[in-house]
Order: structure tokens, then sequence, then C-alpha cells
């Protein structure tokens, strides 16, 4: 999310990164509890009003809920929380709890945090977030001052907030480490300095970061004293190294000094009947995006042609490119929402109930259909377009040459050409629309499907292309205000936007990210979500 995590933005290396766990360490007699991950990346940041996704810091910030095991809700820095009638006030009571210098954590640290995210300066990626907060999106365009927003310290231990509309996810919402809380006197006391190393920076999660400079290659979690429920904590410390590459991982794995490895395509195959072999979901969907806007009007009839946009994906072989890409023979993308993000009130995946017959399947005689109906429907015999790719993503060349063979294949008369630039241009082309077909991503910061549906919304900021439905839109807005506090009429509602959009093929999702993994299983307690915060080592141990 950039409205969700736009795949750009998201970091790969926080859905790839947690892979690498070192054998117990032995102090004496005793085995010390340590943990040894591998980074595909530095820290960018830790600074949570600036960041661009929180799966490691996750474990060094604690806002009022947890996520713990397929994404329940646990205690976070609040011990209960209310909510009005009409759904748009809560209420929430702190525990006792101190940030990791020992200043105890109170309800204005979380007003001050919030209002800091929000300032138009301290440029945010993820405003957004905020945007059901009362005054929230006026105050990030610098409408109205940080003061004016929806949020209020009663007193030390009790915090309000107030929502413009209801929000049927709150709780999972206040979870994400976006919203925790923020000390003040220690922002104010380092200045610029604040956040650009690790003893310039309090924490309020499990651990604490220690040895990072900015650029460290080497970091380490250490167990927060300090925090609240620190007794449940076993882990005495997480030791970080970025690693070059999945080769030098699986060595270190099959030298026995390492207890989980990520596989990459190649390793697959060779170790996926082994009994330390698992697989690992995340909530990103990669698909193609349309640039309905296109200035070329030959393009642009054909952009908007529905049955063109429908040839295009019923010519795709998704179970193909899935096993390429995965070494996964199954494909479960159903449209946009991904398999495992989040269930139903009667507790069916979301994904199930999107799914539409003859949208995202293989079959190339109603692909064949679809694209003769819009070339006649356009007055078109040729077609050419370009497919931009982004250098960065690892996965990016293969799917563009797997598209245009395919494609080209499957539907006579149409050549797809591929422009692959690196992320920064990439990103400033979708942002400008400067595209024909663009390969995107996008990845879920909470387990609700508006995580996803939302951003192709008109005005929304991934929404380059200029999708509008207004079935589409009717469906959302009921989902986001006359039912928000319905659980079933507002699934409902969720449920025909996607299948809408799968019909019209808004964007034509291609697939799921899965990772395969190597893991010891001495290594217990390791609790991983497909979205938010993903990797939790709040319960992790080493058996």
């Amino acid at each position: 999310m950039q409205r969700g995590r736009q795949f750009l933005k998201l970091s790969v290396s926080a859905i790839f990164i947690f892979g690498v766990f070192l054998l117990c360490q032995v102090s004496g007699v005793q085995a010390k509890q340590v943990l040894q991950l591998g980074a595909q990346a530095p820290l960018d940041t830790i600074d949570i009003s600036t960041s661009t996704g929180y799966g490691q810091t996750g474990n060094i910030y604690e806002s009022l809920f947890r996520l713990g095991e397929n994404g329940k809700i646990e205690p976070g820095l609040a011990k209960s929380s209310s909510v009005s009638a009409d759904g748009k006030t809560w209420t929430f009571k702190l525990r006792d709890a101190k940030f990791s210098n020992g200043d105890p954590i109170r309800a204005q640290d979380f007003v001050y945090s919030w209002q800091r995210t929000l300032k138009p300066e301290t440029k945010s990626p993820y405003t957004n977030l905020f945007s059901n907060i009362q005054n929230a999106p006026a105050i990030a365009k610098g409408e109205m001052v940080p003061d004016q927003l929806g949020i209020r310290a009663v007193d030390e231990h009790t915090l309000e907030v107030t929502l413009s509309t209801p929000v049927a996810y709150m709780k999972t919402l206040m979870a994400y480490p976006l919203f925790a809380p923020q000390d003040q006197k220690v922002v104010e006391k380092y200045g610029k300095k604040y956040a650009t190393n690790a003893k310039y920076m309090v924490y309020s999660g499990p651990f604490k970061l220690v040895n990072w400079n900015g650029t460290s290659e080497k970091w380490q979690f250490v167990k927060n004293n300090q925090y609240w429920d620190r007794k449940k904590v076993k882990l005495d410390q997480v030791n970080y190294t970025v690693l070059e590459n999945t080769s030098t991982a699986l060595y270190l794995y099959q030298e026995k000094k390492l207890d989980l490895t990520q596989l990459d395509n190649q390793q697959i195959d060779n170790y996926r009947d082994d009994k330390a072999f698992h697989r690992y979901p995340y909530a990103l969907t990669n698909y193609i995006k349309y640039n309905f806007k296109s200035a070329d009007e030959q393009k642009k009839a054909l952009l908007n042609n529905q049955d063109f946009r429908l040839a295009i994906s019923l010519a795709i072989n998704r179970k193909t490119l899935n096993n390429r890409l995965f070494g996964s023979k199954k494909n479960d993308i159903t449209g946009f929402v991904p398999v495992g993000l989040a269930d139903s009130p009667k507790k069916v995946d979301f994904a199930k109930s999107q799914a539409v017959p003859d949208t995202v399947d293989y079959n190339q005689k109603l692909a064949l259909k679809h694209w003769h109906e819009a070339l006649k429907a356009t007055g078109q015999k040729k077609v050419a377009l370009t497919l931009t790719l982004n250098s960065d993503d690892a996965n990016a060349s293969y799917v563009g040459q797997y598209l245009k063979g395919q494609l080209e294949k499957v539907l006579p008369g149409f050549k797809l050409t591929l422009k692959t630039v690196p992320s920064q241009v990439s990103a400033s082309r979708d942002k400008k629309g400067d595209y024909d077909l663009l390969l995107a991503g996008w990845g879920a910061d909470f387990k609700d499907p508006i995580s996803f549906l939302e951003i192709m919304l008109p005005g929304a900021a991934s929404n380059t292309g200029g999708f509008d439905n207004p079935e589409y839109k009717a469906a959302l807005d009921r989902a986001m205000n006359a039912d928000a506090n319905d659980p079933d009429k507002r699934w409902a509602d969720l449920v025909t936007a996607a299948q809408v959009m799968n019909k019209v093929q808004g964007i034509t999702p291609l697939y799921q990210n899965d990772t395969a993994y190597l893991k010891n299983p001495k290594v217990k307690g390791v609790v991983h979500n497909t979205a938010g915060a993903q990797w939790s080592y709040k319960t992790a141990y080493i058996k």
C-alpha cells in the first residue's frame, strides 16, 4: 500500500529477509537463545513516521495490539478497548508500560506520534492508513493543523480516537507498527540525529535495536527488559547480517550454521520432498496495470475495451507462470485479493468468494473470441503495446518474456514490446501515467480485503491508469459507509466489488508471492502472517 504497499515500495527484503536462523550458541554449559537472520538489504530507516515497511521493525515497535498466529489479534499496549454504537469513537485503556529507556508510555505519546507522522513535512508514505481518522487527510495535505486530528489523551492511560467513518478492521489496523507511540522528549533531545542511529531511538516492542548506524550490514535486536510482557520473550538476541544471495544462505544451512533459509527457483526442485521444506505465502499480488487515460487515441480505445482485457487475462496460463517462478504446480490466484489474507464472518477465504468463471482462467478459445470482438469494436487489425517492467524486481524479466511469448502466440496480430527500466524510473512513469501496460504489485499492510480494493478507486494514488467503474465504486462506498457496522453486509459489498473487478479486468492479476524455505525443527514459536508485521519473534525460541 502506498495505499497498501506498492511492490515498488514494498521492500522485497521485507518479504524474504527473515529467512536465516543461527543454531544455539553456547556460553558455559547453557545454550544462549540467539537467532541469526539474513537480510537482502540494510535497514533504510528506523523512524516509524517515514518508514516504507515494518517487516523487521515490528519486533522493536509495538502499537495498541499485536498480530499473533494466523492473524489473531493479541494484546499490545492497550489492555482493553471499546467502541461507540455508531462505530466512530474508540476508547483504548493503556497498560502500565515503558519505553526501552524507562520512560512511561502515555496516551499523549500516541497523540504525538500520529500527529508527527501526518505533518506534510514528515513526508510519510503511509498517511493513507490514517484516512478514516477524523481530519487526517486534510492534515496530511496541509489544509488543517495536526492538533485537529481525531485523537486525544483523555488522561495518561486513556486514548480516544474519533473516526470519520466506522472501520470494521480497526483492531487489525491498530496492530500495525506505524501506529506505535513515540517519545517526544527523545525526538526533541536528538533533533536531526533522531533515528539515524540505534542509540538515538527508544523502543516499545519486545526487542530493541543495537549496533545500527544507518548503513550497517550487521545489526542486532536484543531483549527489551523494559517491555511490559518481557516474561514471554525467550530470545536473548536476534542477529541480522546482509547476505548476498540464496546460494550463500543455503551453503550456511547445509553447514548447520543456519536454521532456516529461503530457497530460490532453482533450489526448490532439489528440496521439495525434504521434511524441512516449508512454504510461506504473502498477501502480495502481482498484476498488469492498464492505462485507461492513454494519450494515444487508438491505444486508449483498445485499453478501455473490456473484451481486450479479458482476452489478455484468458490467454495467460498462470499455473505455468507460478511453476516457473516458485516451483509450485498449482495456482491459487482468483482475483486481485490474494489467498490467505482474510476470512469472512463465516470463515470463508475472501479469495474463494471473489472468483468469477472465465475471467482469470486459462482458456485460449475464449481468449480468441474476446480478442476478435475487441478488434472489431475498435476497428483495429494489429495491436502494438509496450509493457513497462521494473529492473529491480527479480521476477520481472521472466514474467515479461513469458507474457510476450504467450500473448503473441495466442492473440494473432498482437505485438508486445518490453521496456525494462530502474525502479525509480518505473515509479515515475507509473505516477505520471506514462505507460501502456505496467507490471505492478501490491501487498497488504493489514488483513482486510479493503487493503487491496480501495487502491483502485478514482483518485487513489495507485490508480494511475484511471480505472473508474460505477458498480465498483458503489459497492465499496456501501462497505465503507452504510454497511460499515454490519460485518455480513460489508463482506458481501467487498465480494461484489472484487467480482466486478474480475468481470471487467480493471487490472489483470498474475500471481501471488510464495516463498519456500528449509527450516530446522528446533526453531519454535516464530509467528508468520501474510500481511502487516509479517514476522514476529516475541514467542520464538530454540528447543
